[in-house]
């Protein structure tokens, strides 16, 4: 597990479902509630995730649609990557 004082937005963005679902150590939790409230992309980010996992509660789908593939996951991490890197320059 990545020690709480060195977590950067990449890490927050790697842990954002652990952290969701209670599944990380107090301290680390603390530490992430601590940088999203500080940094304006991860308030954004974490925002638009809320927003999109009410969209999906509130969906009418009998059936949940499939995981996505690794492919997608690795270029959303790309994207969330160009974001932070753009805001910083």
């Amino acid at each position: 597990m990545t020690e709480p004082e060195k977590l950067d937005c990449n890490t927050i963005f790697a842990l954002l479902s652990e952290y969701i679902d209670a599944e990380l150590p107090p301290a680390t939790c603390e530490e992430i509630s601590r940088h999203i409230a500080g940094c304006a992309p991860c308030v954004e980010f974490v925002e638009s995730l809320k927003k999109s996992i009410e969209l999906c509660r509130e969906s009418s789908f009998e059936e949940r649609p499939a995981p996505l593939p690794e492919e997608a996951r690795a270029h959303l991490r790309e994207a969330w990557n160009r974001m932070i890197a753009a805001r910083h320059a």
